[in-house]
């Protein structure tokens, strides 16, 4: 199975081809993948270096004249270090385009903490009219990324090297049922999902799925719960424990309610390891998240 950012770099390039108002920013990476699109559209594909400041200044600059431009690096290059100008450039502008981040929240241990963003969303959510897709297969990144394409908006595609089994269909913002139960909540968020079946397995919680977290679907989340009574709702999302838990709040604001925010610690993790080893010390592999759920939920 190819990885989210190579159904990225090929969707791209298909979108070059049918879209002449796409235009395609990088600074440096994924460069190589991207050769062959920027040979047969050289005025629209513009690599502007180590220079991730520059890389948003020109996709705004390019969505001022009317182009739909997508900005990609790691997440930590496109969302933490050119913060003011997404801040400034963006939406102080009042102008739309695509960021599309590679490495996630420690999808490349070795490159150390600068090459780490648990954090890309939570800051996101200090700004106005973002839309956050947080893809959890190759096939949904591909539907997420053509629908914010196809926008005029500011979207966020976040990808990441973790992927679910299989990928399910996307049809619009709102949460999907997966499994329905009457023990609580459980909202997988994007990659999570595979963990949080697992984890969950007979517990009896029903378990939603999100691949877009802002806007907040607190409709869904409502009629999950009820809406009425107590509600019990736990959120697994593959970045900053806690990012979506104001939200949910504001969703049951009017209803007896606990929530639980699992995700990545604030702690930093100062051994390289493997993705997979990072997950188990924030206590995103099945087993823990199992025993944290369980115990939240009383199951």
């Amino acid at each position: 199975m190819d990885t989210m950012r190579d159904r990225f770099i090929s969707t791209t390039t298909r979108l070059l081809d049918e879209d002449p108002r796409v235009a395609l920013v990088l600074a440096e990476i994924s460069r190589d993948g991207f050769g062959p699109a920027q040979r047969a559209h050289p005025d629209r594909v513009v690599n502007v270096g180590i220079r991730e400041q520059l890389l948003i200044g020109a996709g705004a600059g390019m969505a001022l004249t009317g182009v739909r431009p997508i900005m990609h690096t790691f997440a930590s290059f496109l969302v933490e270090r050119p913060f003011e100008q997404v801040k400034l450039d963006l939406g102080h502008q009042g102008v739309g385009g695509v960021l599309v981040s590679a490495g996630a929240s420690y999808d490349w241990p070795a490159g150390g903490f600068t090459h780490m963003s648990p954090g890309d969303v939570a800051l996101l959510d200090t700004l106005d009219g973002w839309t956050v897709h947080v893809p959890g297969h190759p096939d949904e990144a591909e539907a997420l990324l053509r629908r914010a394409v196809e926008g005029d908006g500011r979207a966020y595609v976040r990808l990441s090297l973790q992927s679910n089994s299989t990928g399910r269909p996307v049809t619009g913002p709102d949460f999907s049922t997966v499994r329905e139960g009457t023990g609580g909540v459980v909202i997988a968020v994007g990659p999570m999902l595979d963990n949080v079946l697992e984890a969950t397995e007979g517990l009896g919680a029903t378990v939603l799925y999100a691949t877009t977290v802002r806007p907040f679907d607190a409709a869904g989340l409502r009629r999950a719960t009820g809406a009425h009574g107590a509600a019990d709702v736990v959120i697994v999302e593959p970045y900053l424990a806690g990012t979506s838990t104001r939200a949910a709040d504001d969703a049951l604001s009017d209803l007896p309610h606990r929530v639980l925010g699992l995700g990545v610690g604030r702690a930093e993790l100062r051994r390289y390891g493997q993705m997979a080893e990072h997950l188990v010390a924030h206590g995103l592999d099945a087993r823990s998240l199992r025993e944290r759920i369980s115990g939240f939920l009383r199951l």
